[in-house]
């Protein structure tokens, strides 16, 4: 049965429906058989009508009347049996009429339900995020600030409590469910055209690889935003064609690299995730003898690239049993031990090392070593890794030159792929250039916008440049210049920088004003308040279009312009 909810209560309510049956019943037998005198003294039975209607109102105690004459003592008797009769009946139906609100399966039912109404009514884009934690509410918060929405499965009573708490506007639905099987994905309207992605971010690789294989047999078209953390893991879910894949730990391990050799590349991305601004100072990683305390996951994953880099470097671990197996020239720079230890670190190198990086899955021991080697060594420049969102408050007062924190790496890859796709592959592609094509990119864009300009994404299209489109279906020609038409005065430009002009599979960067604009193009714009406004206008309004290409008002409709 599709509506389990109704099967329940149709279940539940069934010996309760036959009780006060046959006690009306046989209530109203009594009263046809037992017989009344009417004003004349006359003998007569009360009709069928009477009967039912007189049980009813007694028996639910709303009121008392003799019908249609006053009773004779039989009846009257039998109206203290019937109605004694029908309130223990009433009584017992109430009672089970409460258990089945009380019934965990049943509002587990209302609530799928509910859940299920509101994903058939749900038009508008949206994304699906499976569980409910630090990281994805700030997912949610991010994609619904863009105006996508968001549908939420989560297995934990309690996390679901607080997110309905949160009261988001638009409401988020969320469905509880203690697993995320093709069935429970299906309902949370994966199938549907205007669901684009789901994000999967469990610490289990096993478990977002499964629910990968699930998404993309459900539909081939949705994104998947799915974490891992081994390269094995990675390379199967590449696989599987999963867009979106975050390790933290790797992107942790580029960034430091980015730090090293391309810093201006550094201070780009975070403009771009909207971290810090274009002009804030640069990150400053000396080079010399580094030493990182915690070898696991991202312990390995910043050794390997510092490795790469030729960069000198200590090893520091607590455990023995890493379920790892060692290199040579891991074990070679190894040692076992605790990292806040003085004599240890004093044993390894702290006097001559310029960076310690302090990388374990416990916030507090990070901050032990850290304030340890700044005591041994006021100059070492210190890395660490902030494992829980809550403890923002400690990191930031501690004198840290660089806090990386897994979390809201997690928050920005997976939002700014999703929100932000042409954002997402510009910054895949300037990895590759150098730190001085980064520095005249970020001089032009301070020069002709400001410190921290927006991005704008732009999509030649029917329903998101209309009046671009119609011009160019007239095989008319645009070029990039009409995007920086002020609508003040068109003799004015605006603050617009040309990022990346993505045509089909061919993609462009920083491409010239003259570049022609076709159907189809996807535009990265940075630019500030007002540019923006003026380029959704001339999209969107075929009034403000028409001034952006002739300078004129447009009065009315002209025939053959568009």
């Amino acid at each position: 049965m599709k509506n389990n909810s109704l099967f329940l209560i149709l279940q539940k309510m069934r010996k309760p429906f036959l009780v006060i049956l046959i006690t009306y019943t046989i209530s109203i037998i009594g009263f046809l058989l037992i017989e009344g005198k009417d004003a004349s003294g006359n003998v007569y039975h009360m009709s069928i009508f009477d009967a039912f209607y007189f049980v009813s109102y007694t028996a639910t105690t709303i009121g008392f009347g003799e019908l249609p004459y006053a009773f004779t003592y039989p009846q009257r008797i039998w109206v203290t049996v019937s109605t004694y009769l029908s309130v223990l009946g009433w009584f017992y139906s109430i009672g089970t009429v409460v258990s089945l609100l009380q019934d965990k399966l049943f509002l587990q039912e209302l609530e799928k339900a509910r859940f299920l109404r509101q994903i058939k009514n749900l038009n508008e884009k949206f994304i699906v995020v499976l569980g409910y934690n630090q990281i994805t509410r700030k997912i949610i918060i991010k994609a619904l600030e863009q105006g996508l929405r968001t549908v939420v499965i989560e297995k934990d009573r309690i996390k679901i409590n607080n997110l309905i708490l949160e009261n988001f506007t638009p409401t988020v639905p969320v469905l509880y469910s203690e697993n995320y099987s093709v069935k429970v994905l299906e309902n949370a309207g994966l199938k549907k055209r205007n669901c684009k992605a789901i994000v999967s971010l469990f610490e289990d690789d096993a478990l977002n690889l499964r629910i990968t294989l699930i998404a993309k047999a459900l539909n081939k078209n949705i994104k998947v935003a799915v974490k891992s953390t081994t390269t094995n893991h990675t390379e199967n879910l590449k696989d599987l064609d999963a867009e979106i894949i975050v390790n933290p730990f790797s992107i942790i391990s580029s960034e430091i690299s980015m730090a090293l050799w391309s810093p201006n590349l550094f201070k780009l991305e975070k403009w771009l995730y909207g971290i810090d601004n274009l002009n804030a100072t640069l990150p400053i990683f000396p080079k010399g003898l580094y030493i990182i305390c915690g070898y696991g996951r991202m312990g390995r994953k910043i050794f390997e690239k510092l490795n790469q880099n030729d960069i000198e470097v200590k090893l520091i671990e607590i455990d023995k049993n890493k379920d790892f197996e060692f290199t040579q020239k891991e074990i070679s720079n190894l040692i076992f031990a605790n990292a806040d230890d003085k004599e240890i670190l004093l044993d390894i190198g702290i006097k001559e090392a310029v960076l310690i990086a302090a990388v374990t899955d416990d916030d507090t021991t990070n901050l032990s070593i850290l304030a340890t080697a700044k005591k041994l060594n006021p100059k070492i420049v210190t890395i660490v890794r902030e494992n829980e969102i809550a403890d923002d408050f400690l990191f930031k007062n501690a004198n840290i030159n660089h806090i990386f924190t897994p979390s809201k790496i997690l928050v920005n890859k997976v939002t700014n792929a999703l929100v932000m796709p042409l954002s997402d592959t510009f910054l895949k592609i300037i990895i590759k250039k150098d730190n001085i094509w980064a520095s005249k990119l970020i001089s032009r864009l301070i020069k002709e916008i400001d410190e921290k300009p927006l991005l704008l994404e732009l999509e030649i299209n029917e329903f998101l440049a209309p009046q671009i489109y119609k011009y160019l279906l007239s095989n008319k020609n645009l070029t990039m210049s009409l995007l920086r038409i002020s609508l003040y005065n068109k003799e004015l430009k605006n603050n617009v920088v040309p990022l990346l002009l993505q045509r089909e599979n061919d993609i462009i960067l920083t491409p010239s004003w003259e570049e022609d604009i076709k159907i189809g193009d996807k535009i990265l714009l940075a630019c500030d308040n007002h540019a923006k406004d003026d380029i959704e206008y001339i999209c969107q309004n075929i009034y403000e279009f028409y001034y952006a290409i002739t300078g004129k008002e447009k009065q009315t409709i002209l025939k053959g312009f568009i």
